[in-house]
Protein backbone atom coordinates (compact mmCIF):
# COMPACT_ATOMS: atom_id res chain seq x y z
CA UNK A 1 0.00 0.00 0.00
CA UNK A 2 1.35 3.37 -0.78
CA UNK A 3 -0.28 6.84 -0.45
CA UNK A 4 1.17 9.09 -2.82
CA UNK A 5 3.74 11.83 -1.52
CA UNK A 6 4.23 9.23 1.63
CA UNK A 7 7.25 6.71 2.36
CA UNK A 8 7.32 3.79 4.52
CA UNK A 9 11.77 4.31 4.57
CA UNK A 10 12.76 6.50 7.52
CA UNK A 11 14.08 9.66 6.45
CA UNK A 12 17.52 10.48 6.61
CA UNK A 13 18.08 11.74 9.92
CA UNK A 14 20.77 13.79 9.19
CA UNK A 15 19.05 15.32 6.03
CA UNK A 16 19.58 19.13 5.70
CA UNK A 17 15.78 19.82 4.92
CA UNK A 18 14.94 19.45 9.15
CA UNK A 19 14.34 22.70 10.90
CA UNK A 20 14.14 23.29 13.99
CA UNK A 21 10.50 22.99 15.62
CA UNK A 22 8.95 23.87 19.26
CA UNK A 23 10.17 21.48 22.24
CA UNK A 24 13.15 20.47 20.82
CA UNK A 25 11.44 18.84 17.72
CA UNK A 26 12.51 18.92 14.20
CA UNK A 27 10.22 19.07 11.28
CA UNK A 28 10.41 18.58 7.36
CA UNK A 29 7.79 19.95 4.93
CA UNK A 30 8.64 17.51 2.36
CA UNK A 31 5.34 18.48 0.54
CA UNK A 32 3.38 21.50 1.32
CA UNK A 33 -0.11 21.51 1.14
CA UNK A 34 -2.45 23.54 -0.52
CA UNK A 35 -6.07 23.22 0.78
CA UNK A 36 -7.02 24.40 4.83
CA UNK A 37 -4.53 25.11 7.37
CA UNK A 38 -5.25 22.60 10.59
CA UNK A 39 -5.44 24.28 14.09
CA UNK A 40 -4.31 23.39 17.98
CA UNK A 41 -7.46 22.15 19.04
CA UNK A 42 -9.07 21.05 14.96
CA UNK A 43 -9.56 17.44 14.05
CA UNK A 44 -7.68 16.03 11.63
CA UNK A 45 -8.23 13.12 8.83
CA UNK A 46 -4.27 12.12 8.39
CA UNK A 47 -2.34 9.06 6.39
CA UNK A 48 0.81 8.06 9.07
CA UNK A 49 4.10 6.13 9.59
CA UNK A 50 5.91 6.61 12.60
CA UNK A 51 9.19 4.56 13.34
CA UNK A 52 11.67 4.35 16.20
CA UNK A 53 15.12 6.26 15.32
CA UNK A 54 16.87 2.50 14.38
CA UNK A 55 14.18 2.35 11.51
CA UNK A 56 11.46 0.29 12.92
CA UNK A 57 8.27 1.16 12.15
CA UNK A 58 6.06 0.91 14.97
CA UNK A 59 2.61 2.30 13.45
CA UNK A 60 1.42 3.15 10.16
CA UNK A 61 -2.11 3.82 8.40
CA UNK A 62 -0.49 3.70 5.23
CA UNK A 63 0.09 -0.17 5.80
CA UNK A 64 -3.18 -0.38 6.81
CA UNK A 65 -4.32 1.08 3.96
CA UNK A 66 -7.09 3.18 6.00
CA UNK A 67 -6.81 6.66 7.58
CA UNK A 68 -6.96 8.16 10.75
CA UNK A 69 -8.60 10.93 12.42
CA UNK A 70 -8.02 12.05 15.56
CA UNK A 71 -8.24 15.80 17.84
CA UNK A 72 -5.22 17.06 18.19
CA UNK A 73 -5.72 17.93 21.45
CA UNK A 74 -5.64 14.12 22.12
CA UNK A 75 -2.52 13.15 20.77
CA UNK A 76 0.93 12.59 22.02
CA UNK A 77 2.79 16.47 22.58
CA UNK A 78 4.22 16.44 19.19
CA UNK A 79 1.40 15.82 17.29
CA UNK A 80 -0.16 18.47 19.07
CA UNK A 81 2.29 21.00 18.40
CA UNK A 82 4.15 20.05 15.18
CA UNK A 83 0.55 19.29 12.89
CA UNK A 84 -0.86 23.25 13.47
CA UNK A 85 0.08 25.05 10.67
CA UNK A 86 0.32 22.36 8.38
CA UNK A 87 -2.23 22.46 4.99
CA UNK A 88 -4.58 19.62 3.65
CA UNK A 89 -2.66 17.68 1.43
CA UNK A 90 0.70 18.66 3.19
CA UNK A 91 3.61 16.09 4.12
CA UNK A 92 5.32 16.54 7.13
CA UNK A 93 7.91 14.52 9.08
CA UNK A 94 8.65 14.90 12.76
CA UNK A 95 11.38 14.08 14.63
CA UNK A 96 9.90 14.04 18.18
CA UNK A 97 12.29 14.22 21.51
CA UNK A 98 10.82 11.12 23.75
CA UNK A 99 9.24 13.80 26.33
CA UNK A 100 7.07 14.69 23.90
CA UNK A 101 6.35 11.27 22.28
CA UNK A 102 5.81 8.28 25.01
CA UNK A 103 7.97 9.77 27.47
CA UNK A 104 10.30 7.92 30.11
CA UNK A 105 8.13 4.54 29.87
CA UNK A 106 7.78 4.63 26.08
CA UNK A 107 4.39 2.54 25.01
CA UNK A 108 6.38 -1.23 25.34
CA UNK A 109 6.27 -3.66 23.38
CA UNK A 110 6.48 -1.38 20.47
CA UNK A 111 8.22 2.08 21.86
CA UNK A 112 11.09 1.42 24.26
CA UNK A 113 11.73 3.61 27.31
CA UNK A 114 12.79 7.18 26.08
CA UNK A 115 12.39 6.74 22.43
CA UNK A 116 12.76 9.94 20.28
CA UNK A 117 10.50 9.00 17.43
CA UNK A 118 10.12 9.99 13.62
CA UNK A 119 6.26 10.34 12.00
CA UNK A 120 5.63 10.90 8.46
CA UNK A 121 2.18 12.97 8.74
CA UNK A 122 0.21 13.52 5.77
CA UNK A 123 -2.84 15.99 6.26
CA UNK A 124 -6.00 14.68 4.49
CA UNK A 125 -8.52 16.91 6.34
CA UNK A 126 -9.26 19.47 8.70
CA UNK A 127 -12.59 18.47 10.46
Amino acid sequence: MSVAGTTLTLPALDDPNWADGPGGMKLWDSTVGTGKAAKHLDKVEIHYTGWTKDGQIFDSSVQRGSPATFPLGNLIKGWQEGIPGMKEGGVRRLLIPYAWAYGVNGSPPAIPPKADLVFEVKLISVK
